[in-house]
């Protein structure tokens, strides 16, 4: 089965069909006449690029103070009419096909610039190299590779010859609403990670699938009531008693809601909700985590009657977690722990360690996690807990009525890893840092939202809570932990990931590896993002890739299903 033709086919075809209507061959040449000075040849062909042999001319790179230029020309304008050399009627043209473009919307008009430049192709190629990057880093300078013992040249680039002038690399935002391209990767990435630590693999040995698994989901307390989503068919929150609360708000709703409801998450009464505990629990959701595995660690050691400062001899706790914002704007986490022997994931687990044990060590040791905030003055001192809602359940290798399936928990951890404020209905914040209080002002986020970073803000400027940076965690709620954390020993890293990419794609363009090959590069950042028609022709691409890694991955499971029903 071949692929059909994607969007950036279909794209090309429209920008073709454009191009004929629009510059067709005669008014092209004659415009292009009318542009060149008499006796001109037309435009200069671009200078061939240097061959890996080959050293760079000049022996260095262009001068810094020397801008490059902008890929494609400056935008169309009117041509340029020269009455001595034209007649009438080739005035007409030039004029008409100027107006015809001035009709174009502005994408359209930007496209046709990229298109009638010499290096569309290569423009391409950079695009589809970044993988249909919505926000590309723009990068000039040049890389040499040479080996010292023989002093020849193994390799050599420079952003000269490229369209503009410069190289196109992915910006590598973990954001589905930032780059949906580069997200998608870094959840790749993501799912390999958790992976490996499940079933083994990239440095992980097999054997961890016998190991003592589990999935573990730890929630917020409640702050006050909210809307919540009612697809059950009951109502939000029915009550018989209809009087309101202090601040005059009702304290019940009959309403059902959809999981697209704008009021679900949102407080019933702003003013009984508790938003200094929700920001101050999110400041210290981290510590809450780390007395949360430290409680497991010592109720292990209880069962198994052995001191718990030698529990390390014995046994060793591995874990991989996401933090996931809930749609009342509250982290809660998914883990997944495991226990190896003290040797890490290559050694089994003791004896003594077994699912079941696990699995009552962390529902023990989450009721009993307790941390203080700071003493306030003016707030006194608030004692923060994990929620009520806790779910731990054993892994196993496959889909089974007692557990979860080890790649069902990658992919659902490594989803919650790209959601950014735009993709959880603003429930997460912003995806910036804020400078001033008027920046909460404008920030485009829901008015509960608003509330608890202005609450952040409030907060940062107390004495007793300057430790916790609350001010330049505003745009995160409070919460100043990283989306994905894990334990050293678990499995790989996103570095050991990244690198083994990038040598295999430096083995796919022929470049061998040589002992004695030493590099030499210099980089600066020259921009980032794309022009609008350069957008359009990456989100194309992007769409492109999809559709043909989709093809690709039925294609793949097509014989195993076929196999499986014979």
């Amino acid at each position: 089965m071949s692929p059909g033709p994607g969007p950036l086919s279909l794209l090309l075809e429209l920008l073709g069909l454009v191009l004929e209507l629009v510059l067709n061959p005669h008014d092209w040449l004659l415009s292009r006449s009318v542009a060149q000075p008499p006796g001109s040849r037309g435009p200069a062909r671009p200078a061939s690029r240097p061959q890996p042999h080959e050293r760079p001319p000049h022996g260095r790179h262009r001068p810094t103070n020397q801008p490059p230029r902008r890929f494609g020309g400056p935008p169309r304008e009117v041509p340029t009419i020269r009455a001595d050399t034209t007649t009438s009627a080739d005035r007409r043209a030039a004029l008409d096909r100027a107006a015809r473009l001035r009709q174009l919307p502005e994408v359209d008009q930007d496209v046709i610039r990229l298109a009638a430049d010499p290096l569309f192709p290569r423009l391409l190629e950079q695009i589809t190299a970044t993988g249909g990057c919505a926000h590309p880093i723009h990068l000039s300078g040049h890389t040499t590779t040479h080996d010292t013992t023989t002093g020849e040249i193994l390799h050599h680039y420079d952003t000269r010859n490229e369209p503009g002038e410069r190289l196109l690399v992915r910006c590598r935002n973990r954001r589905e609403n930032v780059c949906p391209p580069c997200s998608r990767l870094h959840a790749g990435d993501t799912f390999h990670l958790v992976r490996a630590g499940l079933t083994g693999g990239k440095t992980v040995p097999p054997t961890v699938r016998e190991h003592p698994r589990l999935f573990v989901t730890l929630t917020a307390p409640s702050f006050g009531p909210v809307h919540r989503t009612t697809t059950d068919g009951k109502r939000c929150r029915p009550r018989r008693n209809t009087t309101g609360c202090e601040h005059s708000h009702p304290q019940s709703c009959p309403r059902r809601h959809e999981p697209t409801d704008p009021l679900v998450g949102q407080p019933l009464c702003p003013g009984c909700y508790d938003y200094t505990g929700h920001v101050l629990w999110h400041a210290h959701a981290g510590e809450l985590w780390s007395r949360f595995t430290r409680n497991v660690r010592r109720h292990l050691a209880a069962a198994a009657g052995i001191v718990q400062s030698r529990f390390p001899d014995h046994a060793r706790l591995s874990f991989a977690k996401v933090s996931e914002y809930q749609q009342r704007a509250a982290i809660h986490v998914h883990a997944v722990i495991r226990l190896d022997g003290p040797a890490g994931p290559g050694e089994p687990a003791p004896a003594w360690g077994t699912a079941e044990l696990l699995t009552n060590a962390a529902k023990g040791a989450a009721l009993r996690v307790l941390a203080h905030t700071p003493y306030s003055p003016a707030l006194g001192e608030y004692a923060l807990r994990w929620g009520t809602e806790l779910d731990a359940r054993p892994l196993r290798a496959s889909q089974g009525p007692d557990g979860l399936s080890d790649d069902a928990v990658a992919a659902y951890i490594a989803k919650y890893v790209t959601k950014g404020s735009g993709t959880t209905g603003t429930a997460s914040g912003a995806d910036y840092r804020f400078t001033s209080a008027h920046n909460i002002a404008r920030a485009a986020v829901t008015p509960h939202i608003r509330n608890l970073m202005r609450t952040c803000w409030n907060l940062g400027d107390l004495p007793e809570f300057q430790p916790l940076h609350l001010r330049a965690w505003a745009h995160t709620l409070g919460y100043r932990g990283h989306i994905l954390t894990k334990s050293l020993a678990y499995s790989t890293t996103y570095t050991a990931l990244r690198a083994e990419r990038a040598n295999h794609e430096r083995r796919e363009t022929g470049i061998s590896e040589v002992v004695n090959a030493v590099t030499d590069s210099a980089w600066r950042y020259i921009d980032s993002g794309h022009t609008p028609g350069a957008a359009l022709i990456a989100a194309g691409i992007a769409e492109d890739l999809i559709r043909n890694r989709l093809i690709a991955h039925t294609e793949t499971r097509a014989p195993a299903r076929a196999a499986a029903r014979a």
